[in-house]
């Protein structure tokens, strides 16, 4: 049996599976123009980004882990390039506050079930796929040091 998805990331599935592809698009737009901002210290050292070389679009993250467990992912991606930042976006948005062992428990293949599947190209699901698999490495990575 696998795990529930964590509420956020249950209410972004939902409301792509609800709507029509035209609509899903729309929706990936907005999650696009609401990435947050870099926090100012990795504006002042982008060196600490990693890039993301499956997305077609230069996209880098960074990942910290609180004292608390939490994880707070961060993500940055050109603003011409608003599928790649709707991705970024939504991962930024549904992982928020969530702890170590909830976003390591995110399915694999969740960028997969959001129905974008047959809007966007397959290379576009496999970079988001990969963003996932690259923030759950650096999870892995922080709670190891």
């Amino acid at each position: 049996m696998t795990e529930p998805l964590p509420d956020a990331l249950e209410q972004i599935k939902t409301d792509f599976r609800e709507l029509g592809l035209k609509d899903r698009l729309q929706l990936l737009l907005e999650f696009s123009n609401e990435l947050p901002e870099l926090p100012a210290h990795y504006l002042e050292h982008p060196d600490l980004l990693e890039r993301v070389e499956e997305c077609q679009s230069p996209v880098f993250i960074f990942v910290e882990v609180d004292d608390s467990d939490v994880v707070h992912l961060f993500a940055t991606a050109p603003k011409e390039s608003p599928t790649t930042r709707g991705f970024a976006s939504i991962l930024v948005q549904g992982l928020a506050g969530l702890t170590v062992a909830e976003v390591l428990a995110v399915p694999d293949d969740y960028p997969s079930d959001l129905g974008l599947t047959e809007a966007v190209s397959p290379l576009r699901i496999r970079g988001m796929t990969a963003l996932l698999g690259r923030t759950k490495r650096q999870v892995r990575e922080k709670i190891a040091a």
